[in-house]
């Protein structure tokens, strides 16, 4: 069974810093596309930044560009979102998602625009005020 468990959310006032935690539990850590999803009740769930796990390649949405910094810890199964510079904006409720797909499609970007995911964390709330 496929576990993923977000923490590090939290209130931040706008410029400021945070860290998101992913564990992940129960498939392949090392060969897997994974990534973190927002969203909000008033937009449609964006995808903000991917890795490949087995390479590290990675991929960003351009509104997180030089902000964020998506890593990963092969020996802890965990999977960490750097978020500095953060603007009201960014304020969401943050997923924690993984897929087996083509290495191809994390590298380039494209499994951050799909619509669904196969698996997905409670997430974890982000608050940036002005």
């Amino acid at each position: 069974q496929v576990q993923l468990v977000e923490s590090g959310g939290g209130s931040v006032q706008t410029g400021g810093s945070l860290r998101l935690s992913c564990v992940a539990s129960g498939f392949t850590y090392s060969r897997a596309c994974m990534g973190w999803f927002r969203q909000t009740p008033w937009k449609v769930r964006e995808g903000v930044a991917s890795i490949y796990t087995r390479d590290g390649i990675t991929a960003y949405a351009d509104s997180v560009k030089d902000r964020f910094t998506i890593s990963r810890d092969i020996g802890r199964n965990t999977l960490y979102l750097q978020m500095n510079s953060l603007k009201p904006e960014d304020t969401a409720m943050y997923y924690c998602a993984a897929d087996y797909i083509r290495s191809a499609d994390c590298y380039s970007g494209s499994w951050l625009r799909r619509s669904y995911t196969n698996y997905w964390g409670q997430g974890t709330q982000v608050t940036v005020s002005s």
